[in-house]
């Protein structure tokens, strides 16, 4: 009976495991637009937190301080952004189960 519980435990592991490397290669693929300044300010970002696009609207051009500001929020949202998809997706991979960022199932 031991036997048959541990292997059906280990079944579902590897299949949590299985969600989980693919929630992680969907996560890849995302993509997220953070806006500042009403839109003034775009940045793109992909799954991967890599910036793969910038718009800067040139009424916020002349004021340097303002402008590094605009930047930044709107970086700050589109990773705020990829953090939320990135924890539904991995939500929905691993069963609703909260595990470490990082964790790897040992199989």
């Amino acid at each position: 009976m031991f036997k048959g519980g541990m292997a059906g435990m280990m079944k579902k592991a590897q299949q949590m495991q299985d969600n989980m490397q693919q929630a992680q290669e969907e996560i890849k693929q995302l993509t997220a637009t953070g806006n500042a300044g009403g839109g003034s300010v775009k940045v793109s970002i992909n799954g991967e937190h890599q910036a793969t696009d910038i718009q800067i609207d040139v009424s916020v051009m002349n004021d340097k301080d303002m402008l590094e500001d605009l930047i930044l929020s709107a970086i700050n949202d589109a990773n705020g952004q990829i953090a939320d998809a990135s924890a539904t997706k991995m939500k929905a991979a691993t069963g609703g189960m909260n595990l470490p960022s990082g964790m790897n199932l040992p199989l």
